[in-house]
């Protein structure tokens, strides 16, 4: 890990919470050779205003996320993207939380699924989360400003930073990985192909093509 990373995995008060940023991370870079070649120590990262990674010089494009028991790692070699996992064994008011950080049309879809409402509040925030991190902010003070329930999202957002970084809209994409695991994905602009791989799979990348993956 570089510099930065060891300082933040020193700031975790508990050991597994440090374990599980130094495993996920040095995961990331394992892939990351797969596509750019070398030692994962020879990997140097340029970090945007707010902190988002990228390769220096900018070869392909990635994003991670992590929960309390997964990692998801995203990589483009034609455009940059935000991704994000959470779990459903999370422990989260989502009927409080969507009223604090969810748009009035987001609410309603969450009430309306009645038995399934805990799934769809954490499509719309892993969908919130994917887009904030492909725009490289990362965080906003009023997420109710964010409408992610629609495949294309056109942005009409006031937060300075937002408005200079983020993309005119963005496509989200959402799954359902196994019973507990739900993935996002944003992107400014369509791609022909997705490739879904488990972690083992992934440090062996696709062939280079004219098409993100």
């Amino acid at each position: 890990l570089d510099p930065v990373e060891i300082e933040r995995a020193d700031r975790f008060r508990f050991e597994p919470d440090r374990e599980r940023f130094i495993l996920g991370h040095g995961l990331l870079r394992m892939v990351l050779m797969g596509y750019v070649g070398g030692d994962g120590r020879s990997i140097r990262y340029a970090r945007g205003p707010f902190g988002k990674p990228s390769l220096d010089p900018k070869e392909v494009h990635f994003n991670f996320s992590d929960t309390k028991d997964a990692f998801l790692i995203g990589v483009s070699r034609s455009i940059d993207l935000g991704v994000d996992i959470e779990t459903m064994t999370r422990n989260v008011d989502h009927e409080a939380v969507s009223e604090h950080y969810f748009t009035g049309p987001e609410i309603t879809a969450i009430r309306n699924a009645g038995g399934h409402s805990k799934r769809r509040f954490l499509e719309f925030w892993t969908r919130k989360e994917a887009v904030l991190k492909a725009s490289g902010v990362g965080i906003m003070d009023d997420l109710r400003v964010l409408r992610v329930d629609a495949p294309t999202n056109t942005m009409t957002i006031d937060h300075e930073s937002f408005t200079q970084m983020a993309a005119p809209e963005y496509r989200v994409r959402t799954w359902h990985i196994g019973a507990d695991h739900i993935v996002s994905i944003a992107l400014p602009s369509d791609l022909k192909a997705f490739r879904m791989m488990r972690i083992d799979s992934a440090l062996t990348p696709p062939p280079r093509s004219g098409r993100g993956s």
